[in-house]
Order: structure tokens, then C-alpha cells, then sequence
């Protein structure tokens, strides 16, 4: 999808990740839009004006008045020129300045005075990330009509590891086309996802789980709520967050308790994607105070979980066109297995994980699948983030779902 002709406004504020907007203003360039920059003074330190200057082919907007030339920069012109505003990164500083109206540089001004939609790519530590006064400022951005980016998980400067990497500048240009390109084919539609792993408790302080991430199931949310649709979002433990006020997240820990969730909401769903990691087995016994360490063997009885998929493939409502699409994750002989869980549980599709290969399975933000159909047919999706892979998949489920 072209950006041909787009005119697009670049605010950069003075983070680390500021680095990475040389590579998203080639990649404007290279869809063809018209990009001016702008930057508050703190941002020169991490990358200079010349490079944001030469890459966009344009002057880039710091302060009001150039003592060099002369001239003024009317921050009331550039925002009208601009068809979107992209702030990114967005420090935290940067982030309350802008939820609470202060206008102390070219930069924030200029936001101020925008008529076109923006788009705001906060970048931070993760505990500032996760401070409840940036939780409420990006919540009150968001109630602007502005499009919160949210941060990613990953090594930050900080040297800890956590959420609050700014999003790559693949996913700021895909965001960018999403909303020139506007697709609204999921409208009206009520999807249920669940996404995640279960813990199961052995006693107060552990737990039966896996290593899954809820990263796809996410995807998968976030996907269709930029296509229109409506999700109800029921993970287990995970430290993801969403921010589209189209995404209903429901917290549980336990397979018992995801499927209560699902039991709840599963008669007014018109599609569910099963994408959650639940746990097999948990224990028939669950001990009331910590377990010692007295022994050299410790046996622990487990019993099997309720079957959250085959139950919601069973209990269809009689009056919504239900669609079930489910997972399976495979070590081995993966296209068997996959083809024996759709049709044992009578499944309208599933996708085919098979973890070995680099860059795929749990915790991983790429991922290479396999999707089968009922009626035989099967497609294979490359190596590709999880968040574009979202789109594709929910692109040819639609497609074989409803034809």
C-alpha cells in the first residue's frame, strides 16, 4: 500500500529511539509521501537535524525564530500542511506535556494546533512505561482520537528488558497504511480470543505453565480491531498490554478460569480464535501452604484440564453462524496432528506452529505457520513478524470462512 502523495508530519522528542526515525523517514520516502520533521531541542542530542533534513528532503522545524536567517516558522502552517501527525519516540516527558496541553516548544505547538489525526509511539523505561501516571496520560491521549503505538518488549538502554522499546519502523508505516487504507470488513463483528498460557497452582508460590508469550493472540486483537471488528481478549498471565478501546481484555490465570471466561461471552461471538497456550494437566491437589523441601522425589497426581476449544466447537449458538479456529503447537509430525485435532473437535480451521525452527514459537516476535481448512486446504505463511502474519492469516480465514 502507496503512501504516493501523503504528507506527513515527523515529531521527534529526545529519547534514545530517536536513532531509528532516519530508517522510518527513508521508508516514507521510499512510499512516496512528503515528509517534514520536526524535533524538540533534546532530540538533536540523538540525532542531528541535517540527517531528518537530507533523508525527508525538507527543512526540519526546531524553533520558532532562525537568528541565522532571519525568518519565522509558523507552527500553525505546518500543521495545517500535514495529512497525519507521527510523534515517535515519545518521552515520557514529552507524553505529559501533550495529555495536559503545555506548549513550551516548536514541536509541542505545532500539536497543538493539529487538525489531521495523530499518532503518538511512546519510548521509555519500563517501569516509567509502567507508572500509572503514564498509563493515565496515554489513556487520556487516546481519548483525544489520538492512536496510541504502544511500546514494544525488548533490551532497553536501561540495560533491563521489558515493555517500552519504541515500535520498529516497519509497524509506524504500517500503522500509517492502515489508516489511509482503511479497511473495515470486520465491522459489527464480535470476535473471542484467547491468547497466553495458564498456570496451574501446586501450592501458594508455584505453578504448572508454559513459556507462551500471548504475543499472537494480541496480534490477532489488535488486528481486527484496526479492521473494524470487536474483540473480547481472555488471557492468561502476560505483562502485554492493548489500547484500542474496541479490544475488552479479560485477565485470568487458570484453564478453569478461561473457560468461565469463554462460558460467559461465547453465545453473542460470531468468530473464535483459540490461540491460547492452555495447560493440559494441574494438579488434583492443590496444598495450602508452601511445600518443603524434605524429600528426594516429589510425586504430584495431575488430572486433565476442561477442553476450552472443544467445548466452544460444541456449544455453537443456534442463531450466530459460528466460526472455531484453533491452534496446535507441534515438535513433530505437525501436519498430522493438526489434521486430527481439526477434525476430532470439528474445527472450521487451525493454525500449525511447529517450534525447532529460528524465530518461531513462544515469546518470539516472528512466527511461521501452517493454516488448514475443513475442506482439505492448507496454506503456508513465512517467517514474518507476528503482527503482519496476524493480518494475512485473518485475511484468508475471512476469505474461506465466508465464501
Amino acid at each position: 500500500m502507496s503512501l504516493e502523495g501523503k504528507k506527513i508530519l515527523v515529531g521527534v522528542t529526545g529519547g534514545i529511539a530517536a536513532y531509528k526515525i532516519a530508517s522510518f523517514v527513508r521508508l516514507l520516502k521510499k512510499q512516496g509521501a512528503e515528509v517534514r520533521c520536526m524535533m524538540t531541542p533534546a532530540s538533536s542530542d540523538f540525532i542531528t537535524p541535517l540527517t531528518l533534513s537530507t533523508l525527508s528532503e525538507s527543512p526540519v522545524g526546531i524553533e520558532f525564530y532562525n537568528s541565522k536567517t532571519g525568518e519565522w516558522t509558523n507552527h500553525v502552517e505546518w500543521a495545517l500542511w500535514a495529512d497525519v501527525m507521527i510523534f515517535a519516540p515519545v518521552t515520557a516527558n514529552s507524553l505529559a506535556k501533550m495529555a495536559h496541553g503545555f506548549s513550551d516548544n516548536f514541536l509541542l505547538a505545532t500539536y497543538l494546533s493539529a487538525k489531521c489525526p495523530v499518532f503518538i509511539a511512546p519510548a521509555m523505561d519500563l517501569d516509567m512505561y509502567q507508572h500509572q501516571t503514564t498509563k493515565d496520560n496515554l489513556l487520556k491521549l487516546e481519548s483525544f482520537g489520538y492512536t496510541i503505538i504502544p511500546a514494544e518488549s525488548g533490551f532497553l538502554a536501561s540495560g533491563l528488558e521489558g515493555q517500552g522499546r519504541m515500535a520498529e519502523p516497519e509497524v509506524l508505516v504500517q500503522y500509517l497504511q492502515d489508516h489511509f487504507y482503511a479497511d473495515n470488513r470486520f465491522s459489527g463483528k464480535l470476535f473471542l480470543i484467547t491468547a497466553g498460557p495458564t498456570y496451574e497452582a501446586i501450592d501458594p508460590v508455584r505453578f504448572i505453565g508454559n513459556h507462551s508469550s500471548g504475543k499472537m493472540g494480541f496480534a490477532f486483537a489488535e488486528a481486527i480491531a484496526a479492521l473494524g471488528g470487536e474483540v473480547i481478549l481472555v488471557t492468561g498471565p502476560s505483562n502485554l498490554q492493548v489500547m484500542h478501546k474496541q479490544i475488552h481484555l479479560l485477565r485470568v490465570t487458570s484453564a478453569r478460569e478461561m473457560l468461565n471466561a469463554v462460558q460467559e461471552n461465547w453465545s453473542k461471538v460470531d468468530v473464535g480464535i483459540f490461540a491460547s497456550a492452555v495447560a493440559d494437566y494441574r494438579p488434583a491437589v492443590v496444598e495450602n501452604q508452601k511445600i518443603k523441601k524434605t524429600e528426594d522425589q516429589l510425586q504430584i497426581v495431575l488430572e486433565k484440564n476442561p477442553d476450552i476449544l472443544s467445548w466452544a466447537s460444541s456449544n455453537r449458538s443456534a442463531v450466530v453462524d459460528q466460526k472455531v479456529v484453533g491452534f496446535a503447537l507441534e515438535t513433530q509430525n505437525g501436519i498430522e496432528y493438526a489434521k486430527g485435532k481439526l477434525e476430532k473437535k470439528k474445527l472450521d480451521a487451525i493454525v500449525l506452529n511447529e517450534m525447532g525452527e529460528p524465530g518461531v514459537g513462544f515469546g518470539t516476535d516472528t512466527n511461521s505457520v501452517k493454516l488448514l481448512f475443513k475442506n482439505n486446504k492448507m496454506c503456508s505463511f513465512e517467517l514474518q513478524s507476528k503482527k503482519e502474519l496476524a493480518f494475512a492469516l485473518l485475511n484468508e480465514l475471512m476469505n474461506n470462512l465466508y465464501e
